[in-house]
Protein backbone atom coordinates (compact mmCIF):
# COMPACT_ATOMS: atom_id res chain seq x y z
CA UNK A 1 0.00 0.00 0.00
CA UNK A 2 1.45 3.32 -1.13
CA UNK A 3 1.68 5.78 1.66
CA UNK A 4 -0.89 7.87 -0.17
CA UNK A 5 -3.44 5.16 0.20
CA UNK A 6 -2.31 5.02 3.91
CA UNK A 7 -2.68 8.62 4.96
CA UNK A 8 -5.84 8.69 3.34
CA UNK A 9 -7.10 6.17 5.41
CA UNK A 10 -5.92 7.18 7.94
CA UNK A 11 -7.82 10.17 7.76
CA UNK A 12 -11.11 8.46 7.00
CA UNK A 13 -10.62 7.00 10.46
CA UNK A 14 -9.85 10.17 12.22
CA UNK A 15 -12.62 11.75 10.73
CA UNK A 16 -14.77 8.81 11.77
CA UNK A 17 -13.76 9.27 15.22
CA UNK A 18 -13.91 12.65 15.34
CA UNK A 19 -17.59 12.44 14.41
CA UNK A 20 -18.19 9.79 16.92
CA UNK A 21 -16.66 12.19 19.95
CA UNK A 22 -19.24 15.16 18.46
CA UNK A 23 -21.85 13.07 18.84
CA UNK A 24 -25.42 14.31 20.73
CA UNK A 25 -25.10 11.33 23.21
CA UNK A 26 -22.26 9.35 24.78
CA UNK A 27 -22.02 5.78 23.80
CA UNK A 28 -21.72 3.10 26.69
CA UNK A 29 -19.34 0.31 27.13
CA UNK A 30 -21.53 -2.72 26.84
CA UNK A 31 -19.58 -4.55 29.20
CA UNK A 32 -19.38 -2.59 32.19
CA UNK A 33 -21.75 0.20 31.57
CA UNK A 34 -19.50 3.09 32.08
CA UNK A 35 -18.71 5.84 29.44
CA UNK A 36 -15.80 5.47 26.87
CA UNK A 37 -12.59 6.90 27.18
CA UNK A 38 -12.14 10.45 25.15
CA UNK A 39 -11.12 9.80 22.24
CA UNK A 40 -9.53 13.70 21.47
CA UNK A 41 -6.76 11.93 24.08
CA UNK A 42 -6.14 9.14 21.20
CA UNK A 43 -3.25 10.41 19.43
CA UNK A 44 -5.41 8.52 16.80
CA UNK A 45 -6.70 11.35 16.12
CA UNK A 46 -3.41 13.66 15.17
CA UNK A 47 -4.92 14.63 11.37
CA UNK A 48 -1.46 14.37 9.88
CA UNK A 49 -1.89 14.50 6.28
CA UNK A 50 0.97 12.83 3.27
CA UNK A 51 1.41 16.56 2.28
CA UNK A 52 2.10 17.85 5.36
CA UNK A 53 5.14 15.29 6.03
CA UNK A 54 6.02 15.78 2.40
CA UNK A 55 6.48 19.94 3.29
CA UNK A 56 7.89 19.64 6.48
CA UNK A 57 10.20 17.19 4.83
CA UNK A 58 10.82 19.52 2.05
CA UNK A 59 11.21 22.71 4.70
CA UNK A 60 14.12 20.90 5.97
CA UNK A 61 15.54 19.83 2.91
CA UNK A 62 15.81 23.50 1.84
CA UNK A 63 17.83 24.49 4.92
CA UNK A 64 20.61 22.04 3.80
CA UNK A 65 22.48 23.79 0.79
CA UNK A 66 23.76 20.16 0.21
CA UNK A 67 20.43 19.15 -1.26
CA UNK A 68 20.25 22.15 -3.59
CA UNK A 69 23.95 22.45 -4.86
CA UNK A 70 24.14 18.54 -6.41
CA UNK A 71 25.16 18.52 -10.34
CA UNK A 72 24.51 15.72 -11.10
CA UNK A 73 22.52 12.29 -11.32
CA UNK A 74 25.48 10.86 -9.13
CA UNK A 75 25.48 12.98 -6.20
CA UNK A 76 21.73 13.45 -6.07
CA UNK A 77 21.96 9.46 -5.55
CA UNK A 78 24.69 9.88 -2.96
CA UNK A 79 22.23 12.15 -1.42
CA UNK A 80 19.31 9.78 -1.01
CA UNK A 81 20.07 8.27 2.23
CA UNK A 82 20.31 11.63 3.99
CA UNK A 83 17.03 12.51 2.45
CA UNK A 84 15.56 9.03 4.17
CA UNK A 85 17.28 9.71 7.82
CA UNK A 86 15.78 13.34 7.18
CA UNK A 87 12.12 11.59 6.54
CA UNK A 88 12.83 8.99 9.41
CA UNK A 89 13.21 12.29 11.90
CA UNK A 90 10.61 14.81 10.61
CA UNK A 91 7.80 11.33 11.21
CA UNK A 92 9.23 10.64 14.24
CA UNK A 93 8.99 14.35 15.76
CA UNK A 94 5.32 14.41 13.84
CA UNK A 95 4.58 11.18 16.10
CA UNK A 96 3.43 9.62 13.26
CA UNK A 97 5.45 6.10 12.23
CA UNK A 98 6.50 5.28 8.71
CA UNK A 99 7.93 1.84 7.76
CA UNK A 100 11.07 1.28 6.11
CA UNK A 101 9.45 0.85 2.60
CA UNK A 102 7.56 4.31 2.96
CA UNK A 103 10.61 5.84 4.23
CA UNK A 104 12.46 4.55 1.04
CA UNK A 105 9.61 5.31 -1.12
CA UNK A 106 8.86 8.94 0.17
CA UNK A 107 12.80 9.52 -0.09
CA UNK A 108 12.37 8.87 -3.83
CA UNK A 109 9.15 11.44 -3.99
CA UNK A 110 11.55 13.83 -2.41
CA UNK A 111 14.40 13.51 -4.78
CA UNK A 112 11.93 13.98 -7.29
CA UNK A 113 10.71 16.81 -6.35
CA UNK A 114 13.68 19.18 -5.24
CA UNK A 115 15.62 17.39 -8.51
CA UNK A 116 12.81 16.74 -11.48
CA UNK A 117 9.50 17.18 -12.45
CA UNK A 118 7.70 16.11 -8.88
CA UNK A 119 5.03 13.58 -9.35
CA UNK A 120 5.15 12.97 -12.80
CA UNK A 121 8.87 11.74 -12.52
CA UNK A 122 7.72 8.27 -12.26
CA UNK A 123 5.62 8.58 -15.57
CA UNK A 124 8.61 10.11 -17.56
CA UNK A 125 10.54 6.94 -15.89
CA UNK A 126 7.76 4.34 -17.63
CA UNK A 127 8.80 3.16 -21.15
CA UNK A 128 5.63 1.82 -21.71
CA UNK A 129 3.79 5.25 -21.94
CA UNK A 130 4.00 7.40 -25.06
CA UNK A 131 2.39 9.94 -23.93
CA UNK A 132 1.46 12.57 -20.64
CA UNK A 133 -1.60 15.00 -20.52
CA UNK A 134 -1.96 17.22 -18.26
CA UNK A 135 -5.11 19.10 -17.78
CA UNK A 136 -5.23 20.67 -14.79
CA UNK A 137 -3.54 19.68 -11.30
CA UNK A 138 -5.50 17.57 -10.33
CA UNK A 139 -6.41 15.31 -13.54
CA UNK A 140 -3.71 13.49 -15.70
CA UNK A 141 -3.77 10.87 -18.54
CA UNK A 142 -1.19 8.73 -20.05
CA UNK A 143 -1.46 6.32 -22.96
CA UNK A 144 0.01 2.90 -23.19
CA UNK A 145 0.27 1.54 -25.92
CA UNK A 146 -2.06 3.23 -27.90
CA UNK A 147 -4.92 3.32 -25.49
CA UNK A 148 -5.33 6.30 -23.31
CA UNK A 149 -5.66 5.60 -19.16
CA UNK A 150 -5.93 8.11 -15.99
CA UNK A 151 -3.65 7.91 -13.66
CA UNK A 152 -3.60 8.23 -10.40
CA UNK A 153 -0.80 11.18 -10.19
CA UNK A 154 -1.79 14.50 -8.87
CA UNK A 155 -0.03 17.58 -8.33
CA UNK A 156 -0.61 19.18 -4.94
CA UNK A 157 -2.18 22.72 -6.21
CA UNK A 158 -2.21 25.27 -9.73
CA UNK A 159 1.49 26.74 -8.31
CA UNK A 160 2.83 23.35 -7.83
CA UNK A 161 2.40 22.37 -11.38
CA UNK A 162 3.34 26.01 -13.06
CA UNK A 163 6.65 25.18 -11.04
CA UNK A 164 7.41 22.30 -12.28
CA UNK A 165 6.65 23.90 -15.68
CA UNK A 166 9.21 26.75 -15.08
CA UNK A 167 11.39 24.30 -14.77
CA UNK A 168 10.40 22.17 -17.69
CA UNK A 169 11.19 25.33 -19.79
CA UNK A 170 14.27 26.31 -17.85
CA UNK A 171 16.58 24.30 -20.08
CA UNK A 172 14.92 24.65 -23.08
CA UNK A 173 15.49 28.86 -23.63
CA UNK A 174 11.70 29.38 -23.62
CA UNK A 175 8.99 30.67 -21.63
CA UNK A 176 5.26 30.98 -20.88
CA UNK A 177 3.72 33.69 -19.25
CA UNK A 178 0.36 35.95 -20.22
CA UNK A 179 2.39 37.55 -22.78
CA UNK A 180 3.15 34.49 -24.40
CA UNK A 181 0.74 31.90 -23.22
CA UNK A 182 1.57 28.74 -25.17
CA UNK A 183 4.68 27.43 -25.92
CA UNK A 184 6.43 24.00 -28.27
CA UNK A 185 9.83 22.75 -26.47
CA UNK A 186 11.64 19.59 -26.56
CA UNK A 187 12.77 17.95 -23.10
CA UNK A 188 16.71 17.19 -22.76
CA UNK A 189 15.11 13.88 -23.58
CA UNK A 190 14.24 14.19 -26.58
CA UNK A 191 10.49 14.48 -25.39
CA UNK A 192 8.13 17.18 -27.31
CA UNK A 193 6.05 19.14 -25.09
CA UNK A 194 3.46 21.58 -25.57
CA UNK A 195 2.05 23.75 -22.42
CA UNK A 196 -1.29 26.09 -22.84
CA UNK A 197 -2.24 28.15 -19.80
CA UNK A 198 -4.76 30.70 -18.93
CA UNK A 199 -6.36 32.62 -20.00
CA UNK A 200 -6.39 30.73 -23.28
CA UNK A 201 -6.70 26.87 -21.52
CA UNK A 202 -9.66 28.14 -19.52
CA UNK A 203 -9.69 25.51 -17.09
CA UNK A 204 -6.41 25.69 -15.98
CA UNK A 205 -2.37 24.64 -17.18
CA UNK A 206 -2.57 22.40 -20.27
CA UNK A 207 0.52 20.13 -21.13
CA UNK A 208 0.76 17.64 -23.64
CA UNK A 209 4.67 15.75 -23.37
CA UNK A 210 4.93 13.30 -26.21
CA UNK A 211 7.54 10.97 -25.37
CA UNK A 212 9.88 8.40 -27.73
CA UNK A 213 11.67 5.76 -26.63
CA UNK A 214 15.20 5.79 -26.26
CA UNK A 215 15.95 3.53 -28.77
CA UNK A 216 14.15 4.13 -31.79
CA UNK A 217 12.06 1.24 -33.54
CA UNK A 218 13.40 -0.03 -36.19
CA UNK A 219 11.84 -2.77 -38.82
CA UNK A 220 11.81 -5.60 -37.34
CA UNK A 221 10.36 -3.89 -34.57
CA UNK A 222 7.79 -2.59 -36.48
CA UNK A 223 7.40 -5.80 -38.30
CA UNK A 224 7.22 -7.89 -35.08
CA UNK A 225 4.30 -5.72 -33.81
CA UNK A 226 2.20 -6.21 -36.84
CA UNK A 227 2.55 -2.68 -38.57
CA UNK A 228 3.88 -3.93 -41.33
CA UNK A 229 5.19 -6.83 -43.23
CA UNK A 230 8.87 -7.62 -44.42
CA UNK A 231 7.19 -7.65 -48.09
CA UNK A 232 6.53 -3.92 -47.22
CA UNK A 233 9.63 -3.14 -45.74
CA UNK A 234 11.99 -4.70 -48.78
CA UNK A 235 9.72 -2.71 -51.51
CA UNK A 236 10.06 0.61 -48.80
CA UNK A 237 13.76 -0.85 -48.17
CA UNK A 238 14.46 -0.24 -51.83
CA UNK A 239 12.49 2.83 -52.72
CA UNK A 240 14.59 4.87 -50.25
CA UNK A 241 17.94 3.74 -51.45
CA UNK A 242 17.01 4.82 -55.01
CA UNK A 243 15.79 7.91 -54.20
CA UNK A 244 12.54 8.05 -54.17
CA UNK A 245 10.67 11.04 -53.00
CA UNK A 246 8.33 9.55 -49.95
CA UNK A 247 5.39 11.10 -48.29
CA UNK A 248 4.37 9.93 -44.81
CA UNK A 249 0.68 11.05 -43.96
CA UNK A 250 -1.48 10.37 -40.96
CA UNK A 251 -3.52 11.70 -38.01
CA UNK A 252 -2.21 12.95 -34.92
CA UNK A 253 -0.45 10.16 -33.07
CA UNK A 254 -0.65 7.99 -35.76
CA UNK A 255 2.89 7.23 -36.10
CA UNK A 256 4.39 9.16 -38.95
CA UNK A 257 7.38 10.14 -36.57
CA UNK A 258 8.22 6.68 -36.23
CA UNK A 259 7.80 5.76 -39.78
CA UNK A 260 9.84 8.28 -41.05
CA UNK A 261 12.32 7.53 -38.67
CA UNK A 262 12.70 4.15 -39.38
CA UNK A 263 12.64 4.68 -43.44
CA UNK A 264 15.59 7.92 -42.84
CA UNK A 265 17.44 5.27 -41.30
CA UNK A 266 17.40 3.23 -44.48
CA UNK A 267 19.41 6.31 -46.24
CA UNK A 268 23.11 5.29 -47.26
CA UNK A 269 26.06 6.04 -45.03
CA UNK A 270 28.04 8.34 -48.19
CA UNK A 271 25.01 10.76 -48.58
CA UNK A 272 25.02 13.75 -46.86
CA UNK A 273 21.47 14.75 -45.04
CA UNK A 274 19.82 17.76 -43.89
CA UNK A 275 17.32 17.50 -41.64
CA UNK A 276 14.48 20.13 -40.82
CA UNK A 277 12.31 20.32 -38.14
CA UNK A 278 10.23 22.36 -35.24
CA UNK A 279 11.31 20.30 -33.01
CA UNK A 280 14.34 18.28 -33.21
CA UNK A 281 12.78 14.58 -33.14
CA UNK A 282 14.56 12.21 -35.55
CA UNK A 283 17.21 9.88 -34.57
CA UNK A 284 19.70 10.26 -37.82
CA UNK A 285 21.68 7.08 -37.33
CA UNK A 286 23.75 8.33 -40.31
CA UNK A 287 27.24 10.16 -39.68
CA UNK A 288 27.01 12.85 -41.78
CA UNK A 289 23.78 14.46 -40.93
CA UNK A 290 22.87 18.46 -40.41
CA UNK A 291 19.97 19.08 -37.95
CA UNK A 292 18.45 22.53 -38.32
CA UNK A 293 15.38 23.59 -36.18
CA UNK A 294 13.04 26.40 -36.32
CA UNK A 295 12.66 29.36 -34.07
CA UNK A 296 10.15 31.13 -32.64
CA UNK A 297 9.76 34.80 -32.17
CA UNK A 298 10.97 36.50 -28.96
CA UNK A 299 8.84 38.93 -26.81
CA UNK A 300 8.89 41.56 -29.27
CA UNK A 301 7.69 39.10 -31.57
CA UNK A 302 11.02 38.92 -33.77
CA UNK A 303 13.63 36.58 -34.34
CA UNK A 304 11.16 33.87 -36.13
CA UNK A 305 13.00 31.58 -38.19
CA UNK A 306 10.46 29.43 -40.03
CA UNK A 307 10.59 25.82 -42.01
CA UNK A 308 10.49 27.36 -45.10
CA UNK A 309 13.47 29.73 -44.44
CA UNK A 310 15.34 26.67 -43.24
CA UNK A 311 14.47 24.79 -46.26
CA UNK A 312 15.76 27.89 -48.86
CA UNK A 313 19.23 27.92 -47.01
CA UNK A 314 19.43 23.80 -46.66
CA UNK A 315 19.36 24.20 -50.59
CA UNK A 316 22.73 26.22 -50.74
CA UNK A 317 24.16 23.86 -48.15
CA UNK A 318 25.11 20.70 -51.05
CA UNK A 319 22.62 18.15 -49.33
CA UNK A 320 22.02 14.90 -51.00
CA UNK A 321 18.82 14.17 -49.25
CA UNK A 322 16.22 16.60 -47.43
CA UNK A 323 14.25 15.37 -44.50
CA UNK A 324 11.29 17.78 -43.62
CA UNK A 325 9.48 17.00 -40.03
CA UNK A 326 6.47 18.25 -40.92
CA UNK A 327 5.30 19.91 -43.69
CA UNK A 328 2.25 22.25 -42.79
CA UNK A 329 2.52 25.99 -44.42
CA UNK A 330 4.18 28.06 -47.34
CA UNK A 331 7.40 25.79 -47.17
CA UNK A 332 5.31 22.71 -49.13
CA UNK A 333 5.98 24.51 -52.43
CA UNK A 334 10.13 25.05 -51.86
CA UNK A 335 9.77 21.10 -50.83
CA UNK A 336 8.53 20.22 -54.14
CA UNK A 337 10.86 22.32 -56.13
CA UNK A 338 13.75 20.77 -54.53
CA UNK A 339 12.38 17.57 -55.17
CA UNK A 340 11.90 18.57 -58.71
CA UNK A 341 15.65 19.81 -59.28
CA UNK A 342 17.89 17.24 -58.85
CA UNK A 343 16.70 16.65 -54.63
CA UNK A 344 16.08 12.99 -55.08
CA UNK A 345 15.53 10.89 -51.97
CA UNK A 346 13.78 13.33 -50.01
CA UNK A 347 11.41 12.28 -47.08
CA UNK A 348 8.75 14.17 -45.30
CA UNK A 349 5.60 14.12 -43.33
CA UNK A 350 1.74 15.31 -43.41
CA UNK A 351 -1.13 15.54 -41.78
CA UNK A 352 -4.19 13.53 -43.64
CA UNK A 353 -6.87 11.12 -43.49
CA UNK A 354 -5.69 9.48 -46.94
CA UNK A 355 -3.21 9.23 -49.73
CA UNK A 356 -5.80 10.93 -51.67
CA UNK A 357 -6.63 13.53 -48.83
CA UNK A 358 -2.77 14.21 -48.75
CA UNK A 359 -2.75 15.64 -52.76
CA UNK A 360 -5.78 17.87 -51.41
CA UNK A 361 -4.01 19.23 -48.36
CA UNK A 362 -0.84 19.70 -50.81
CA UNK A 363 -2.75 21.73 -53.36
CA UNK A 364 -4.32 23.57 -50.35
CA UNK A 365 -0.82 25.07 -48.73
CA UNK A 366 0.49 26.19 -51.88
CA UNK A 367 -3.09 28.03 -52.63
CA UNK A 368 -2.03 29.31 -48.97
CA UNK A 369 1.17 30.12 -49.75
CA UNK A 370 1.10 33.35 -51.75
CA UNK A 371 2.19 32.45 -54.76
CA UNK A 372 -0.89 32.20 -57.90
CA UNK A 373 -0.28 28.96 -59.56
CA UNK A 374 -3.07 27.21 -61.62
CA UNK A 375 -4.56 24.39 -60.44
CA UNK A 376 -3.14 22.23 -63.42
CA UNK A 377 0.50 23.34 -62.93
CA UNK A 378 -0.03 22.69 -59.20
CA UNK A 379 -1.26 18.86 -60.17
CA UNK A 380 1.85 18.24 -62.52
CA UNK A 381 4.54 19.60 -59.68
CA UNK A 382 3.00 17.58 -57.26
CA UNK A 383 2.92 14.75 -59.44
CA UNK A 384 6.27 15.15 -60.60
CA UNK A 385 8.21 15.59 -57.50
CA UNK A 386 6.34 12.76 -55.29
CA UNK A 387 6.77 9.20 -56.20
CA UNK A 388 5.06 7.09 -52.85
CA UNK A 389 2.56 8.39 -50.49
CA UNK A 390 2.70 6.27 -46.86
CA UNK A 391 -0.37 6.00 -44.94
CA UNK A 392 -0.49 5.15 -41.62
CA UNK A 393 -3.37 4.78 -38.68
CA UNK A 394 -3.93 4.32 -35.39
CA UNK A 395 -6.48 1.28 -34.95
CA UNK A 396 -9.59 1.52 -32.45
CA UNK A 397 -7.12 -1.39 -30.64
CA UNK A 398 -4.77 0.98 -30.34
CA UNK A 399 -2.22 -0.42 -32.54
CA UNK A 400 -0.63 1.98 -35.36
CA UNK A 401 0.02 -0.03 -38.60
CA UNK A 402 0.62 0.90 -42.43
CA UNK A 403 -2.34 0.77 -44.46
CA UNK A 404 -1.56 2.28 -47.23
CA UNK A 405 1.19 2.40 -49.79
CA UNK A 406 0.34 4.35 -52.59
CA UNK A 407 2.22 5.71 -55.54
CA UNK A 408 1.85 8.38 -57.42
CA UNK A 409 1.52 7.74 -61.16
CA UNK A 410 0.89 10.64 -62.64
CA UNK A 411 -1.41 13.27 -64.06
CA UNK A 412 -4.83 12.51 -66.44
CA UNK A 413 -6.89 15.00 -67.28
CA UNK A 414 -6.05 17.35 -64.44
CA UNK A 415 -6.19 14.77 -61.68
CA UNK A 416 -3.13 13.42 -59.63
CA UNK A 417 -3.36 9.57 -60.46
CA UNK A 418 -2.68 7.35 -57.30
CA UNK A 419 -2.34 3.65 -57.33
CA UNK A 420 -2.58 1.59 -54.48
CA UNK A 421 0.25 -1.00 -54.45
CA UNK A 422 -0.46 -2.66 -50.53
CA UNK A 423 -3.38 -1.84 -48.68
CA UNK A 424 -4.64 -3.41 -44.86
CA UNK A 425 -8.15 -4.20 -44.18
CA UNK A 426 -10.27 -4.71 -41.20
CA UNK A 427 -12.06 -7.90 -41.04
CA UNK A 428 -14.81 -8.44 -38.67
CA UNK A 429 -15.04 -11.98 -36.92
CA UNK A 430 -18.64 -12.62 -37.02
CA UNK A 431 -18.32 -15.78 -34.41
CA UNK A 432 -16.31 -13.67 -31.72
CA UNK A 433 -17.63 -10.05 -32.88
CA UNK A 434 -13.57 -9.44 -32.48
CA UNK A 435 -11.86 -6.88 -35.93
CA UNK A 436 -8.82 -8.37 -37.43
CA UNK A 437 -6.99 -7.51 -40.21
CA UNK A 438 -5.03 -8.37 -42.95
CA UNK A 439 -2.49 -6.65 -44.97
CA UNK A 440 -2.48 -7.56 -48.81
CA UNK A 441 -0.47 -6.63 -51.82
CA UNK A 442 -2.83 -5.60 -54.76
CA UNK A 443 -1.12 -7.03 -57.25
CA UNK A 444 -0.17 -4.51 -59.09
CA UNK A 445 3.91 -3.71 -60.08
CA UNK A 446 4.55 0.12 -59.43
CA UNK A 447 5.95 2.29 -61.95
CA UNK A 448 8.89 3.61 -59.84
CA UNK A 449 9.84 -0.49 -59.89
CA UNK A 450 12.26 0.70 -62.91
CA UNK A 451 13.90 3.63 -61.33
CA UNK A 452 15.02 0.93 -58.25
CA UNK A 453 15.80 -1.79 -61.02
CA UNK A 454 18.43 1.02 -62.90
CA UNK A 455 20.31 1.32 -59.43
CA UNK A 456 20.61 -2.54 -58.96
CA UNK A 457 17.64 -3.24 -56.70
CA UNK A 458 15.25 -5.18 -58.41
CA UNK A 459 11.86 -6.51 -56.91
CA UNK A 460 10.96 -10.23 -55.99
CA UNK A 461 8.17 -11.59 -58.35
CA UNK A 462 6.05 -12.31 -55.05
CA UNK A 463 6.57 -9.27 -53.65
CA UNK A 464 3.05 -7.87 -55.10
CA UNK A 465 1.12 -10.80 -54.69
CA UNK A 466 0.56 -12.08 -50.87
CA UNK A 467 -2.24 -11.66 -48.05
CA UNK A 468 -1.31 -11.69 -44.37
CA UNK A 469 -3.62 -11.81 -41.76
CA UNK A 470 -3.00 -9.97 -38.26
CA UNK A 471 -4.46 -10.10 -35.12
Amino acid sequence: MSIRDRLRQGEQKNQALENLVNADSLQFDEDNASPRKNIKESSLTQNITFQEIKSRCQKKAAEDEAFYEADSKETRQELKPRLEMLVRNVAAEMGYPLSEIEIRQLGVELLDEIYGLGPIEPLLADPTISDILINGYDQIYVERRGLLELSDVRFISEEHLRNKVDRMLYSTGRRVDESSPLVDARLPDGSRINIIIPPLAVDGISVSIRRFPEQHLRAKDLIAYGSMTEQMFLFLDYAVKAGLNILVCGGTGSGKTTTLNMLSGLIPENERTVTIEDSAELRMQQAHVVRLETRPPNAEGVGEVTQRELLKNALRMRPDRIVLGEVRGGEVLDMLQAMNTGHDGSLATLHANSPRDSIARLELMINLSGVDIPAASIRKQIASAIDLIIYVNRGKDGKRRVEFITEVVGVEEDNVVLQEIFVFENQLNKTSGSMRGAFRATGLRPACGKKCEAVGYSFPADMFNFVQEVS
